[in-house]
């Protein structure tokens, strides 16, 4: 079994509900990932509207 992520944020999850949105709308169907460690001082954060550190995938399906 894959690792699930938010369909909503991206992030990835352990268990059924999300840490940053409070979804439980969840796929284990995902490409490309990103491991935001500053989210404050990244661009592509900015860019993505990422608002916390985690890691997140790119494309969800």
């Amino acid at each position: 079994m894959g690792r699930k992520v938010c369909k909503k944020c991206g992030i990835f999850v352990i268990g059924n509900k999300c840490p940053n949105c409070g979804g439980n709308n969840l796929s284990d169907s995902w490409s490309g990932r990103i491991s935001m460690i500053n989210h404050e001082k990244s661009e592509i954060a900015k860019k993505l509207e990422i608002k916390e550190n985690g890691e997140y995938a790119i494309k969800v399906r």
